[in-house]
């Protein structure tokens, strides 16, 4: 089976200028010397992370979905990151997975943040997402899911593992940088998986600071690219198919995980 190729885009995002946003990362994906399998873009990519939806979410025919069919259609990458969305009547902080082809599958936040109110806001997703792309099977996350490992639990049914890549796209603070940091490499090692962390840089409309520290984390927890703090970056590293299917075989700790259902 085939490695795996993706980049990362760790971006000062404008905020709540969406012609802007969507120009930097378009001029960054028409910039990339080859083109990866899969480019991963932060939460709500092309707005920051707003808890005042009203005016900025868009439909599902809007212009940042436009904007990544355009783009998925000229790079012939599959590209992910999450919008704010409006549909029924409602507003979800929403993870779009746009293919080459122009097809997508979506995945809505389930764990809402808190302490900044956005679960007044913004709906709660429901259902758990898995994708595959050349072969390989994707959990795709956003942000505050970080810090709910039951959420993002792997398992190993009949010898098949429910996914092979977790994906965290995030607005994360850089007060809470320790967190993101540890959550990261601990979700890598406890389902036993590779893990991208797309952060974003900069301060947001609310003064919040955010330092990227965008990563790629193998199974066994070691970083395998550690994007820059502080800084707009983008990186690109190809994951070894062979190297998780050696790991699960010589350390088969997914046969000794405990069972359950989530409500």
């Amino acid at each position: 089976m085939q490695d795996l190729t993706i980049t990362l885009m760790q971006a000062s995002l404008a905020w709540k200028d969406k012609e802007q946003n969507l120009r930097k990362f378009g001029e960054w994906i028409a910039g990339l010397p080859t083109k990866p399998d899969l480019i991963v873009l932060p939460e709500m990519f092309s707005t920051g992370f707003v808890i005042e939806p009203a005016g900025l979410a868009e439909p599902m025919d809007g212009s940042a979905m436009e904007w990544l069919y355009l783009q998925v259609k000229t790079t012939g990458c599959t590209i992910t990151g999450s919008l704010a969305i409006t549909e029924n009547g409602r507003y979800y902080n929403r993870l779009i997975w746009m293919r080459p082809d122009g097809s997508y599958e979506t995945y809505d936040k389930r764990h809402l943040f808190r302490m900044g109110n956005e679960h007044e806001r913004f709906a709660q997703g429901k259902n758990q997402f898995i994708v595959e792309l050349g072969g390989w099977k994707i959990m795709p996350l956003v942000c505050y899911d970080l810090r709910f490992p039951v959420w993002s639990k792997n398992t190993l049914q009949d010898g098949s593992y429910a996914y092979d890549c977790l994906i965290y796209v995030a607005n994360w603070p850089a007060s809470r940088s320790l967190a993101f940091r540890s959550l990261l490499v601990a979700r890598a090692i406890e389902n036993q998986a590779y893990l991208a962390g797309v952060n974003r840089v900069g301060p947001d409309g609310n003064g919040v600071a955010h330092q990227g520290e965008s990563a790629i984390i193998d199974f066994k927890g070691n970083y395998l690219v550690q994007c820059p703090s502080d800084k707009e970056h983008i990186a690109t590293y190809t994951l070894s198919r062979q190297g998780l299917e050696d790991q699960r075989r010589q350390f088969a700790v997914g046969l000794d995980w405990d069972r359950f259902t989530i409500e």
